[in-house]
């Protein structure tokens, strides 16, 4: 147990010292996080009354009140607000030092935490996290699919070690590496009256029912700059019939007959060789993108997150247009 004393001092008398433990602290730093004691209690593995029983001992032993009940919120007191901060780089202190012994004792183990955007979280992603199993058995990686928006931001609050998205991030925090080639196509019913043609114009785009990926999405992103640099419409002049959260829904849709979508043509490669679907190009323009690995460059990487990220900038080279990685 790591124990620091905070002294007081007066001109007339030394008052008690401040006291507290690392394990306190990191239960008080998720409560501020989450705003919540049972969502704290969850993330530290504590039922709610041990969460409110630790905080109120911390509470004591420090002197003063840290935490305000407003409603179902909690938030910091100023005290709150002022150990906060510091709890902040103890228990960064305490990871680094964790890690650094980790990394000397040559130990790649443990569970690492990431997101991936739906086209390279669904299609690319898993194939290649089993050849780094292969590699470091004792390693598991949890690997949650969202957004591209919402990848970046579990990024920057530490929710994920890092993240694998379908556009690049201007955010100053992050850093963005290069990873994957892809290519975005027309995805329509094989049925469809377009089935035997290779390309149309961005004026017949704009004429058939469309289905669109969702709002933070990045192959939405990507589909509105090439509509604009078409010298379209934008996404706002396409006949919309519906938003859907993932590219898996997409292509059921456009199964369905609901409409015609742009879509990334990895998602779309057993469709394609069944004859379920068709796809075209747009006339004139090639629709390519990359997908980028994010960190966050202020938080300490463990040398297991470290032999990660090394393998999937390695794995990515030569092998830019997907296919099977070289183990």
């Amino acid at each position: 147990m790591v124990r620091v004393y905070l002294m007081k001092k007066t001109s007339s008398h030394t008052t008690p010292s401040v006291d507290f433990d690392l394990r306190q602290l990191e239960v008080f730093q998720k409560v501020v996080d989450l705003g919540s004691f049972s969502k704290a209690g969850e993330a530290v593995f504590l039922a709610q009354a041990s969460v409110s029983e630790r905080i109120a001992t911390l509470e004591t032993m420090v002197g003063t009140r840290l935490l305000d009940r407003l409603g179902r919120r909690v938030v910091p007191t100023r005290a709150g607000k002022l150990l906060y901060k510091h709890a902040l780089l103890l228990l960064q202190m305490k990871k680094t030092a964790c890690l650094e012994m980790q990394d000397f004792l040559g130990n790649k183990q443990g569970e690492i935490s990431m997101g991936g955007s739906t086209i390279p979280g669904e299609y690319i992603l898993p194939e290649i996290l089993g050849l780094f199993r292969k590699k470091h058995p004792l390693v598991t990686v949890t690997l949650t699919i969202a957004d591209t928006k919402e990848i970046e931001s579990r990024v920057l609050e530490g929710d994920y070690e890092l993240g694998v998205v379908g556009s690049k991030s201007a955010h100053k925090s992050l850093t963005t590496r290069e990873l994957w080639n892809d290519e975005l196509v027309i995805a329509l019913p094989s049925r469809h009256k377009w089935a035997n043609r290779q390309e149309i114009s961005i004026k017949e785009l704009y004429t058939e029912p469309f289905i669109l990926r969702e709002v933070g999405s990045g192959t939405l992103k990507i589909t509105e700059h090439y509509l604009q640099f078409a010298k379209g419409q934008g996404a706002e002049g396409l006949s919309l019939v519906a938003r859907l959260g993932t590219s898996t829904a997409v292509k059921e849709g456009v199964k369905a007959g609901l409409g015609i979508s742009i879509l990334s043509s990895r998602a779309l490669d057993t469709e394609l060789k069944t004859g379920v679907l068709k796809a075209l190009k747009l006339k004139g323009i090639s629709m390519s993108r990359s997908f980028y690995l994010i960190r966050d460059k202020r938080r300490t990487v463990s040398p297991m997150c470290q032999a990660l990220l090394d393998f999937l900038v390695e794995t990515s080279k030569g092998n830019p247009k997907g296919g099977t990685p070289k183990s």
